[in-house]
């Protein structure tokens, strides 16, 4: 799993907002985890654990008592607020870490794919090559590039739960409740000058404002070969056993100078030892562990298996284009990455969805919660049927869901076609306005330009057709019965008939129809029987309604949401932990393998599986190695720990999570999780979830004595820089 944000996979942001509302289904999976396989467990019997809700600890309110109770472990105010000041936030989807006193900042090599691409040279590969500045001044800016530490934390439950309450409809709470948020914001950064987040605790149980600052001189430092840091490639994503190299280190720099910072992270020259306690601190992505039970069965009925289906389709289009044109490999390599990422991680989490032990465990878990407030009358008069109206909600949500969803049109999962037409209907829209009333694009010379830019100067056939086929798919799955439209623009048929059909029959596939199409003005337009223009026209009323009442479902859900998650900080406290935010965590584990195929994973691993793997799968792609590791000097130790797993608690945006231990040394760089972690998103359980994670000495062992990176390995061990050579 890489980044989400990023544990699961590289899924960037726009993948979180485009699967937000979707995801997996498989048969497979449906058969390994229905409920005959239980058929001799009386599921009565399964209760809910301690810490299913995880251990994503907060800096807000850390688990003093817990950590003693559990480790005999104390850590002071000042321990926590050098691990809070010594972490950081690798832009919007990572995490990282201060590990000298002069900037010097870790993270995963998938976290910073990305930041080699932009400072590659004209003739470099610094993606297969690697990179390493052997100098201060070789160190590279990377453009855009940023990291944000977290300076301070304040409470701010009582100022948005008052301007809520003056809401008297779920609409106007909602509406209240962002007006107060802004309002806080502002105030805070004209105040301090610092980037300010309000975060959203327990549902709305608790408010807190995170002050950031932020670095925006960030340059790379030392970046091994991609064979190295995504050893193993897609197909040993989401394992364990691993052996992932999967580093990389940049440099903050403040007005010029390597910046000096004095809450950093130590480096442990033992790194992680079985048993041992440790601690992940990093930023992850989001969960649901506090849905309701309704909420959950949503997304395992509904929106999952719609999402993957999605997924699969967009794994197939993207292979078969890059298999038809190897030369658009490079282009949509790393989105097919995104997309099968994703694959297998929805996967994950459907499976456990469709789990009935694990959803036992969530039915225990409420059922208690709700006696809880039932038994407090004070409570039970005000919360006591929140879980119902929240079913209802879910109930309305069945009926409308797929409809939308299949209508929507939107860059990444539909085809250029529609986005065309799109544009095309704005046009018609604008001209139908006096000239001094339209946007600037649609007057005067602007309008020229619009125009000839209607039909995109690079269209792919082979990708636009494929995508089309899917979506068409998609329209006769999921509308139902009313499929009078679909029918109209397709003639029928469906699959590659359906597209040939369609293409056979628009303008907007050649310049000059289009543009004769448009002198006829907007009403010719809105009328054409070109079948994607015909398409958008004819269900523009029925989408904007369904959009309508999604908005209306989705503030009344969250107010209950939010009142339900003040009632459960009534009734646990902070002896949970909330659903994670992308902000600030720290998730407490022991280094520890797990039962798995029939047999042990080890707590960690060695080069010598690294070397195992590259032999044994005929030093082919993506168990290659670069010719350096082919020939490793004679003081290369095959023997040292690569990775590590241990039963932290981690989930999308904990890549690049320094992992440190009680002495807040670093011991390892979190960079993914195990496939059996998947259905973390909505339970914890540590019987065979892992978070996996390279190893301190694994790390030194290659910069020190397979690179011979010494201006980097001496400053990882010094904890400064100690020469620029």
């Amino acid at each position: 799993m890489k980044h989400l944000f990023n544990k699961f996979g590289i899924i960037s942001a726009f993948i979180l907002l485009l699967f937000a509302a979707g995801c997996s289904s498989s048969s497979k999976v449906q058969k390994s985890t229905n409920l005959e396989n239980y058929s001799w467990l009386n599921l009565d019997t399964v209760k809910a654990g301690k810490y299913d809700t995880g251990t994503m600890w907060t800096f807000d309110y850390p688990p003093l008592k817990y950590f003693k109770e559990k480790y005999n472990f104390s850590p002071s105010e000042k321990w926590l607020d050098n691990v809070r000041m010594s972490a950081l936030r690798f832009a919007n989807y990572c995490s990282a870490s201060f590990v000298s006193a002069d900037g010097l900042v870790m993270t995963n090599h998938h976290c910073g794919r990305e930041s080699v691409a932009k400072v590659t040279k004209p003739g470099e590969d610094l993606f297969d090559n690697g990179f390493y500045a052997k100098t201060l001044s070789d160190e590279r800016r990377v453009p855009g590039l940023y990291v944000d530490q977290l300076v301070a934390i304040k409470d701010v439950t009582n100022d948005i739960q008052y301007a809520m309450n003056k809401g008297t409809t779920p609409e106007e709470k909602v509406m209240f409740q962002r007006a107060e948020m802004d309002k806080l914001k502002r105030q805070y950064e004209k105040e301090t000058g610092l980037r300010v987040q309000i975060v959203t605790l327990y549902n709305g149980g608790k408010y807190s404002l995170y002050e950031y600052k932020r670095y925006t001189d960030v340059r790379l430092v030392f970046s091994p070969e991609a064979s190295l840091g995504y050893f193993g490639g897609d197909y040993d994503n989401f394992t364990y056993p691993r052996y992932d190299l999967d580093c990389n280190f940049f440099r903050v720099y403040e007005n010029g100078k390597p910046l000096h910072t004095k809450h950093y992270f130590h480096w442990s020259p033992d790194g992680a030892q079985p048993g041992e306690p440790v601690f992940v601190v990093g930023n992850p992505g989001h969960t649901d562990r506090l849905k309701t039970v309704a909420q959950l069965e949503f997304l395992r009925d509904v929106q999952y298996p719609r999402t993957l289906r999605l997924l699969d389709n967009l794994v197939d289009v993207y292979s078969s284009v890059i298999k038809l044109h190897p030369e658009l490999k490079t282009k949509l390599q790393n989105r097919l990455f995104e997309f099968s990422n994703s694959q297998k991680a929805y996967t994950g989490m459907l499976a456990g969805l469709r789990d009935p032990v694990l959803m036992q465990k969530k039915v225990d878990f409420e059922r208690k919660f709700q006696e809880a407030v039932d038994a407090n009358p004070k409570l039970k008069t005000q919360d006591g049927d929140l879980w119902a109206k929240i079913a209802a909600l879910q109930a309305k949500k069945r009926k409308i869901a797929n409809v939308s969803y299949a209508l929507s049109i939107n860059p990444y999962t539909s085809s250029k076609y529609f986005l065309i037409a799109r544009d095309v209907i704005n046009l018609a829209d604008q001209l139908k306005l006096p000239e001094d009333q339209r946007a600037d694009q649609y007057k005067g010379a602007g309008l020229d330009s619009t125009i000839d830019n209607l039909v995109p100067k690079e269209m792919d056939p082979d990708m636009d057709n494929a995508m089309l086929k899917v979506q068409v798919a998609k329209f006769y799955k999921y509308l139902g019965s009313d499929k009078s439209v679909v029918e109209k623009i397709t003639g029928g048929n469906t699959g590659n008939a359906a597209v040939n059909y369609m293409l056979g029959n628009t303008v907007l596939t050649n310049a000059g129809k289009l543009k004769a199409l448009v002198k006829e003005g907007p009403d010719a337009i809105l009328s054409s029987s070109d079948p994607f223009i015909y398409f958008l026209v004819n269900t523009e009323t029925q989408r904007a309604n369904l959009q309508n009442e999604e908005m209306q479902l989705s503030s009344e859900e969250a107010t209950y949401s939010q009142e339900l998650g003040k009632a459960l900080f009534d009734v646990y406290g902070t002896s949970i932990p909330p659903d994670a935010t992308f902000t600030l965590r720290i998730s407490d584990g022991v280094v520890k393998g797990y039962p798995y195929n029939g047999t042990i994973a080890p707590p960690f691993t060695t080069f010598y599986g690294l070397y195992d793997r590259y032999y044994s799968f005929g030093k082919k792609f993506p168990w290659n190695l670069p010719e350096k590791w082919v020939n490793p000097p004679a003081d290369f130790n095959l023997s040292t720990p690569l990775d590590f797993v241990c039963t932290s608690d981690i989930i999308g945006g904990n890549s690049g999570s320094p992992v440190i231990n009680e002495k807040a040394q670093i011991v390892g760089l979190a960079f993914d999780g195990n496939i059996e972690s998947l259905p973390g998103n909505f339970i914890f359980t540590t019987k065979t979830n892992r978070a996996v994670a390279v190893q301190s000495v694994g790390m030194m062992e290659a910069i020190k004595d397979l690179y011979k990176a010494t201006r980097l390995s001496d400053e990882l061990e010094a904890g400064k820089i100690v020469s620029d050579k």
